[in-house]
C-alpha cells in the first residue's frame, strides 16, 4: 500500500523529514510574509447598484476614495464653549496632519455638523487612498494622540481606517483556540509528549499554509481575514487528524506491535481517514465558489491550503515525530488525566447504542428546536456598532448616534447620470425612514451627481435594508422612468446589504453542491450509501442548531446584553 510505504519511508527517515519540514515552513513564511499581496476587502462586486454606483463614482471623482474619518465630539458644556473648542480644533488639525487625509470638514465651518442641543458636534476626515492602504501605526498613533475618553469632554475617532486599526485581524482567536486543544488533548491522553504531538503537527502545517496563502494572494486576493478564517480551521483540523493517528499508534503499541508497526498500521488505518475527511472539507470549502463572489472564492482557496498542508503533515511529519517517541509516548504524564478505564464517550456510545431509536429522536428534535432561530436569520456584515465596546470606534459610533441618530453612522450614496438630480434628492428626502438628505454634488466633469442620505436607522436595524429596497424598487424609478435619468443607491451601507442579499440567495445552492459532493465521497470511503444519508442528515441538522443558536446569541441578544432602547434620530445632517 502506498501509504504503508510512505509511513515506513517518513519513519525511518525521520531526522531529514522532520528538517525538512522545520525548514520549508520557515522558508515559506519568510517568503510569504515578506512579499505578501495587499488585502482585497471590496464586496461590492457582481452587477450589484452598489458596484455600479461605486465605479461610476471611481471614474468621475478620481481624487475621492470614498473612505472618510470621524471625529465625534460630545461635551457636556455644549461644543461652542471657548475651552472645548479650543480643544477640538487642536484635534481637527491633528486630524489634517495624518498621512492620507486630503480633507477635513470642521463642524465649526460647515452647517449640520453640530446637534441642535449643541452638545454634540463631528468633523469628517476625506481619505484620499482606500482604507486597507492607511497604515495602521499611523492611525493608532492619531487615536492616542487625540482620544478624550473621560470627563466632560469626549473625543472619538471612526470609520473603517479606525475599526482596522483597533482590531487587527489574528492572534487571541487562534491562541485560544492552541491553548483549549491544549487542555482537551492533555485530558485525553494525559501525558504531555502525546498531547504536544499534534499541537506540533497543526502549528507547522499551518504554518507552511498561511505562507502559501500569502503567496498565492498575488494570484487571488484575499481579504485581510482570510488567513484567520485559514489559520482557524487548519487547528481545527489539523489537531483533529493529528488526534486520530496518536491514538491509533497508542492503540497498537498497547496490542504489542513494535513503533515502527504501529506507525505503519495507524497511517494505513487512521491516516486514510484522515485523508477522506480532509478531501471532505476541502470540497466542502471549494462549495464556496458557488456564492461566485470573488472574496469567497479567495476565502475557500487559502482555507483549502491550509487544510491540504495540514493533512500532509499528518502523514508525513507525524510518522517521523512518532520515530522519535517510540514507546516514550505515555511519559511526562499528567495526575490524575488520561487513566479512566471506560472513558466517558465510550459509556456514553454504550448507551446511545442501546436505545437507538429513542436517543435518535431526542437528539432530532433537540437539534430541531435550536435551529428554530436560524429561520429569523438576519445577515450583515459588521460596521462601527459591532465593534468591542472598549474601543474609540465603538464610542465615535454611540456619540453620533446619539446626538445625530443612528443613522448618520450608515450613510446611503445616491448616484445619478443623465439629469437633473434635484427630484430625485427631493424624492428620498420624502422617503419614510430618511433622516436627512445631504444637497446634491456634481462631478468635476458634470456626468454625475452625488447625494447623501441619512436613514433613520443604523446599518444593523433591519428597517435599513427594507429603506434601501424600497428606494430602488419605488421611490427612485417613479421619478426616473422615463425621462432618461438613472439612480443608483450605494455607499458602503448599501454594499453590505447588496452582499447579504447575494449570499442570502445563493447559500442553499451552496448547500446543495457540499452536500451532493460530500455524498459521493462518502459512499467511495464506506461503500455504504445508508451511512452516507445518515452522515449527511447529521451535519445538516448540527449546521442548522449551529446557525440558530448563533442567531439567537448574536441576533437576539440570548446571553448577552441588548440595549433597553435604541437611540432615535434627533438630527442628523441637514435632518428636518
Amino acid at each position: 500500500m502506498k501509504l504503508a510505504r510512505l509511513a515506513r519511508v517518513c519513519y525511518r527517515g525521520r531526522r531529514l523529514v522532520v528538517v525538512a519540514w522545520i525548514v520549508g515552513a520557515l522558508a515559506v513564511l519568510v517568503l510569504g510574509y515578506g512579499f505578501a499581496a495587499k488585502p482585497l476587502n471590496d464586496f461590492t462586486g457582481g452587477a450589484s447598484q452598489s458596484a455600479t454606483a461605486k465605479k461610476l463614482l471611481d471614474e468621475h471623482f478620481p481624487k475621492r476614495s470614498g473612505e472618510t474619518i470621524t471625529l465625534a465630539v460630545r461635551a457636556d458644556a455644549g461644543v461652542r464653549a471657548p475651552d472645548t473648542k479650543a480643544r477640538v480644533t487642536a484635534a481637527i488639525d491633528r486630524l489634517a496632519k495624518t498621512p492620507h487625509v486630503a480633507s477635513v470638514t470642521s463642524p465649526y465651518e460647515v452647517p449640520g455638523q453640530i446637534s441642535k442641543d449643541g452638545r454634540t458636534a463631528f468633523a469628517t476626515a476625506n481619505l484620499d487612498v482606500p482604507t486597507d492602504d492607511v497604515p495602521a501605526s499611523d492611525v493608532n498613533k492619531l487615536i492616542k494622540d487625540v482620544r478624550s475618553d473621560s470627563g466632560p469632554l469626549r473625543i472619538e475617532l471612526g470609520g473603517a481606517a479606525i475599526d482596522n486599526a483597533e482590531t487587527a485581524g489574528g492572534g487571541s482567536s487562534e491562541g485560544i483556540g492552541v491553548l483549549a486543544a491544549v487542555v482537551i488533548l492533555l485530558v485525553a491522553f494525559g501525558s504531555v509528549l502525546a498531547m504536544g504531538l499534534p499541537i506540533v503537527t497543526a502549528l507547522l502545517g499551518i504554518g507552511s499554509g498561511l505562507g502559501l496563502i500569502a503567496l498565492i494572494a498575488h494570484l487571488l486576493p484575499a481579504p485581510s481575514f482570510g488567513p484567520i478564517v485559514a489559520a482557524l480551521i487548519g487547528i481545527g483540523v489539523g489537531i483533529d487528524y493529528a488526534l486520530f493517528i496518536v491514538t491509533r499508534y497508542r492503540e497498537e503499541l498497547a496490542a504489542g506491535k513494535e513503533p515502527e508497526e504501529a506507525t505503519v498500521t495507524a497511517i494505513t488505518t487512521a491516516g486514510r481517514a484522515v485523508l477522506f475527511a480532509g478531501s471532505t472539507v476541502v470540497i466542502a470549502l471549494m462549495g464556496l465558489f458557488v456564492m461566485q463572489q470573488k472574496l469567497f472564492n479567495a476565502v475557500a482557496v487559502a482555507a483549502g491550503v491550509a487544510v491540504l498542508m495540514t493533512m500532509l503533515a499528518s502523514v508525513t511529519l507525524l510518522p517521523a515525530l512518532l520515530g522519535f517517541t517510540g514507546r516514550a509516548i505515555d511519559r511526562l504524564r499528567v495526575p490524575g488525566l488520561g487513566r479512566a478505564r471506560r472513558p466517558l464517550a465510550e459509556r456514553w456510545a454504550r448507551v446511545v447504542q442501546g436505545h437507538p431509536v429513542v436517543t435518535g429522536l431526542c437528539a432530532a428534535a433537540l437539534l430541531l428546536v435550536l435551529a428554530v432561530p436560524a429561520l429569523s436569520m438576519r445577515l450583515s456584515l459588521p460596521d462601527s456598532s459591532t465593534q468591542p465596546h472598549d474601543t474609540s470606534a465603538y464610542a465615535a459610533n454611540q456619540i453620533m448616534a446619539e446626538g445625530f441618530g443612528p443613522g448618520t453612522a450608515a450613510p446611503l450614496v445616491i448616484v445619478t447620470r443623465g439629469g437633473d438630480p434635484a427630484p430625485v434628492a427631493a424624492a428620498v428626502q420624502g422617503a419614510p425612514g430618511v433622516a436627512a438628505v445631504q444637497p446634491p454634488r456634481t462631478s468635476p466633469d458634470g456626468a454625475i451627481s452625488m447625494i447623501m442620505a441619512f436613514p433613520t436607522t443604523g446599518a444593523q436595524d433591519e428597517a435599513t435594508p427594507q429603506l434601501v429596497h424600497r428606494l430602488r424598487d419605488d421611490v427612485l424609478p417613479r421619478v426616473t422612468d422615463g425621462k432618461g435619468l438613472r439612480a443608483y443607491v450605494g455607499g458602503q451601507n448599501a454594499a453590505s446589504i447588496d452582499f447579504a442579499d447575494d449570499v442570502q440567495t445563493r447559500l442553499p445552492w451552496l448547500i446543495a453542491v457540499v452536500v451532493g459532493l460530500s455524498l459521493v465521497l462518502l459512499v467511495a470511503l464506506v461503500r455504504s450509501l445508508t451511512v452516507a444519508l445518515q452522515a449527511a442528515l447529521m451535519n445538516l441538522l448540527s449546521i442548522a442548531a449551529a446557525y440558530g443558536v448563533l442567531t439567537a446569541v448574536v441576533q437576539w441578544g440570548w446571553a448577552g446584553r441588548r440595549s433597553a432602547s435604541r437611540p432615535r434620530c434627533r438630527s442628523p445632517p441637514g435632518c428636518r
